[in-house]
This record gives structure tokens, sequence and C-alpha cells, in this order.
């Protein structure tokens, strides 16, 4: 059975820092790439980081600098270090597995996590 289990999120201001955490089933984080993903209200799912198997990473434009996805293959578990947050950063996070194409492309799997909210506000 595939599971993602998130944790992390909250309430921050502006300017502050947050850790999310997912935490994967031993045989799914094995294998696969994970990424993290966000929705922000009124506004569609967009890929917020990938990160492959041997540690290859792609970040979206806007958090690059800001975010740092890490993996621990002892805890099965993926982090998102997330510095320097921003209003515009507001959204819930969901984990996923997915895997990259032969030119970098992070795609998903259609495992994901319940999701947790991260709200960046004064």
């Amino acid at each position: 059975q595939v599971q993602l289990v998130e944790s992390g999120g909250g309430l921050v201001q502006p300017g502050g820092s947050l850790r999310l955490s997912c935490a994967a089933s031993g045989s799914i984080f094995k294998v696969n790439a994970m990424g993290w993903y966000r929705q922000a209200p009124g506004k569609g799912r967009e890929l917020v980081v990938g990160i492959s198997p041997g540690g290859f990473t792609n970040y979206a434009h806007s958090v690059k600098g800001r975010f740092t996805i890490s993996r621990d293959s002892a805890k099965n578990t993926v982090y998102l270090q997330m510095n320097s947050l921003k209003p515009e950063d507001t959204a819930v996070y969901y984990c996923n597995a997915g895997y990259y194409d032969t030119r970098g492309t992070y795609h998903s799997r259609g495992y994901w996590g319940q999701g947790t909210q991260v709200t960046v506000s004064s």
C-alpha cells in the first residue's frame, strides 16, 4: 500500500522559514523520484520541486534559491526546507511520488499525500 504522509505546515510571517516532511512507504521511496506540489486558493496544482533517487533536482523558478529539497533514504523521508517565505507561497503543499523522463522533466505517478497548509502572513 502506498502511503505519503506530510507534516510541518503552519502559519509563518513573511521572511520566515518552515520545513515540511513527507514520510513514504519504503517500497515507493526507494524506486521513485519524489516531489512537492502546491495549490493556492483558486489556482491549479503546480510542481514546486522534484528530486530523483540519485539526487537530481529541479526547482520552479519562483522558489529557486529559497527552497531546498532533500531525501533521507534511511528514514524514507523527503524534506522541503522553505526560507525567505513570501505571502505568495501560501498554499496547500502536497508530497508526490513520480519519475523523471529522459529530458529531465518530472512527472507524477499519481501518488499523493493528504496535503499540509502553509500560510505566510503578517
